[in-house]
């Protein structure tokens, strides 16, 4: 899988992701106003939702559908995050289903934030449900079907491995958390091993020893998430995982600015892809777009995206 993602990014020449996390106040109020009335006027009720949930949730597909019919032939890949979806209950599960489903049919890889990671049997029932499929009857069936997840690590390698068995048995890809963007992460990511190393570098050390079993080409399947507000860590990391590409959180809106993306890169140009989320999808709402207004949000996201990518483009050109 990791395969198809690089063939991507060479296609698109934009080594970069849209997040695809749509926070309520970001979404326009005219979209809650035609999901309403769609949904007063459709036969089919939802026994399970609560009926602000339902327009909740249909108000969020209409605002993904527009944002990726705006970007898809601009970036290789989007993120969608599972608990802005989860919120909204059945409803926003099923949003979430059919923004994958979509993003898939306009030839986007789809990386699925889900921070899952448990043990055992649990783990693997993660790992089916985000990546594989379910065995029912005689049938295996695909449940949400992304093409890569984020794996949370430190529930140990008894919370990893299911996913690797199933990325290997689908060819799908995960990315770990080795040192994420937020502000508290040093609390644990920072604290210093026995023999002096933090213990993100010996998350680090392990992810490459999981990635050497699951080879691609030069990359390979099981990948790393490091934030972008942490460029010094990200040039340790870069070395430590040599073969693993490395999605990078916190750009733009987090703080993390292009000049501090170049350590999570290889000498190939490759080895890394940077998520952008409100940065994209609420760029309606900042100064720089606000031009386009409320009714043009989608215009808005291409803009902002077509931005990101060059200002990442001009740091990777300059060093």
């Amino acid at each position: 899988m990791i395969q198809k993602l690089i063939s991507r990014i060479r296609e698109t020449g934009a080594p970069v992701v849209v997040g695809l996390d749509p926070n309520m106040k970001f979404i326009p109020p005219m979209l809650f106003d035609d999901a309403k009335q769609s949904l007063e006027r459709s036969e089919n009720t939802d026994p399970f939702g609560d009926d602000e949930l339902s327009v909740a949730a249909e108000a969020v597909w209409r605002f993904n559908k527009e944002i990726i019919d705006s970007v898809y032939d601009l970036v290789p890949a989007v993120k969608p995050q599972i608990a802005m979806y989860e919120q909204f209950g059945i409803a926003g599960m099923k949003t979430f289903w059919r923004t994958v489903r979509y993003c898939k049919e306009k030839g986007l890889i789809v990386i699925g934030d889900v921070k899952r990671g448990d043990i055992g049997s649990t783990s693997e029932a993660y790992a089916r449900a985000h990546l594989g499929r379910v065995k029912i009857g005689n049938h295996d069936v695909p449940a949400f079907n992304e093409d890569f997840a984020t794996v949370n690590p430190y529930l140990g390698s008894d919370g990893v491995k299911p996913f690797i068995d199933v990325c290997k048995e689908y060819d799908k890809g995960i990315f770990v958390l080795v040192k994420t963007s937020n502000p508290s992460s040093g609390e644990f990511q920072d604290v210093l091993t026995k023999d002096g190393r933090p213990v993100y570098e010996l998350v680090a050390d392990i992810v490459n020893e999981w990635g050497a079993d699951s080879m691609d080409g030069d990359y390979s399947n099981v990948g790393a998430v490091a934030g972008a507000t942490y460029p010094e860590q990200g040039r340790i990391l870069r070395k430590l995982m040599p073969h693993a590409y490395i999605l990078v959180p916190g750009y733009g809106a987090q703080g993390g600015k292009a000049e501090d993306l170049v350590n999570f890169f290889n000498e190939d140009g490759l080895g890394a892809i940077v998520n952008s989320s409100r940065g994209i999808i609420a760029a309606y709402t900042t100064e720089k777009y606000r031009k386009y207004g409320q009714e043009r949000f989608a215009e808005a996201a291409r803009a902002a995206t077509r931005d990101m990518i060059e200002d990442i483009r001009g740091a990777l050109n300059k060093s």
